[in-house]
């Protein structure tokens, strides 16, 4: 069988640009939203096709600007999740370090993800775990880091982080667990909102039980030492 070589040298030259058109797929996916509010995100979209055979089931998320969300959820959910948020460039480098000692010596997982992670795998990727997840996940959020100015991370995660089964963003979780839109949001509400997000189908910030009271009390302990809202300044 004789093959045409200028049909292979074509094929072969398609072939090298591949990761180029890819991360130009990648970028354009990642830039803009530094100014446009992403109106879903996959996790979102994974629940809401989940939810379809569900009776009752409603996917619940309004948007709200960080000035329309009370200080003490942001501040909150990084005395939570990622301290160094202010810091880092995306990847808490000590945090990965522990986490990785801790699970040598066995006992539960113990992960290192920060607040740009979360919101690269909640806003472009899916749950669970493998290589190829976590270097798609680790190549956004390099982008987002470059991209996206801390605030901007910082508002687009309490508007897509899950805080109950469907129910996503500050302003969803407010009026659904406490009746109030975010802006009115006191610190232990806060703090407990940000208490379930390990385990949002799990823990309750409406009624919680022992862990999320002693997670909410110890969040606010560390908001107060960390100085307040001024920490993110």
């Amino acid at each position: 069988m004789v093959t045409d070589p200028t049909k292979k040298k074509r094929w072969l030259r398609r072939l090298l640009w591949l990761p180029v058109w890819l991360a130009a797929l990648v970028l354009l996916q990642v830039a803009p939203l530094r100014w446009i509010d992403p109106p879903t995100s996959m996790f979102m979209l994974i629940r809401q096709a989940e939810g379809l055979g569900e009776k009752g089931f409603e996917l619940r998320q309004e948007w709200r600007d960080l000035d329309e969300i009370a200080a003490c959820l942001p501040i909150s959910v990084v005395a939570a999740e990622d301290q160094a948020f202010p810091s880092h460039r995306g990847f808490d480098l000590e945090a990965i370090e522990k986490a990785m000692e801790a699970n040598e010596r066995g006992g539960r997982i113990r992960g290192a993800s920060t607040l740009s992670q979360q919101v690269a795998k909640n806003l472009y990727l899916w749950g669970g775990g493998g290589y190829f997840r976590k270097g798609l996940e680790a190549g956004y959020t390099v982008l987002i880091e470059a991209f996206w100015p801390k605030r901007r991370i910082l508002e687009v995660y309490v508007n897509i982080a899950e805080f109950g089964d469907g129910i996503y963003g500050a302003e969803a979780a407010a009026q659904a667990f406490f009746g109030k839109p975010a802006s009115r949001l006191t610190d232990a509400e806060c703090a407990r909102l940000a208490a379930v997000l390990p385990n949002p189908k799990v823990y309750d910030a409406r009624n919680p039980g022992p862990y999320v009271q002693r997670r909410a009390a110890w969040i606010q302990r560390q908001v107060r030492q960390l100085g307040g809202p001024d920490y993110l300044e």
